[in-house]
């Protein structure tokens, strides 16, 4: 019996991929915190955009360093108002569980919330640092890799940059509304590899680097050619 691999390989999926990455131009907004309760109201005033820029995109830059808090909420919390409890419920918000910015808003607002219900007197201690909200423009950037069968979707995969796993992989869900990413979707809709596409979906973005995440990704479609 031959193997299904190198078929596999070869097949033209209905379409292909086109990798594409994209530009952050940060700009800084007029909403700014020094205390939790000016903060819960500039979380709850500021664009929805401000929240992808401290939460999505900090999860980006977080895994370059494998270390400190994969949001900036959490961060300025512990860092300036040295409140490590509140901190810690602000970084186990897991981005893979929302597809709306406006949900993941609300849940950092329960959050903070709740905190001065149990906490009143902290909503008026001033904190170390200003924090300031920031948001970003975002502008999407075709890359030269396109993957016509699965081969080129592996090679695709090892040679783009990690700024491209990124808004694949993680910034996706934002984009097709679901608890998925660009990569499973091609794979599942486009490439009928339903096992593969599922089992990205079970990757874990936060215990390493995107390089970590990347290996972990080709690993599993390697297997599928193997």
């Amino acid at each position: 019996m031959t193997s299904a691999a190198p078929v596999i390989a070869q097949q033209k999926p209905v379409k292909p991929f086109y990798f594409n990455t994209s530009a952050h131009l940060l700009r800084i907004t007029s909403l700014k915190a020094t205390t939790l309760a000016e903060f819960l109201e500039a979380l709850r005033a500021c664009p929805e955009d401000s929240i992808f820029q401290h939460t999505f995109r900090t999860l980006q830059e977080h895994h370059f360093i494998r270390e400190g808090f994969s949001n900036d909420f959490a961060h300025w919390v512990l860092a300036a108002l040295n409140q490590p409890g509140l901190a810690e419920q602000l970084a186990n918000v897991d981005v893979r569980e929302y597809t709306s910015l406006g949900e993941l808003r609300d849940r950092f607002i329960q959050i903070v919330e709740q905190h001065l219900k149990n906490n009143p007197a902290d909503a008026s201690r001033v904190a170390g640092e200003t924090f300031y909200f920031c948001a970003s423009d975002i502008v999407m950037v075709p890359t030269k890799f396109v993957a016509q069968n699965m081969q080129e979707f592996a090679t695709g995969l090892r040679e783009v940059s990690v700024h491209s796993i990124h808004h694949h992989f993680i910034e996706a869900r934002l984009r097709i509304k679901l608890m998925s990413n660009d990569f499973s979707q091609w794979l599942h809709e486009d490439a009928g590899l339903t096992e593969t596409a599922r089992a990205l979906n079970r990757i874990d973005i936060y215990t390493g680097t995107l390089e970590d995440v990347r290996r972990q990704i080709v690993r599993v479609v390697e297997r599928a050619l193997a």
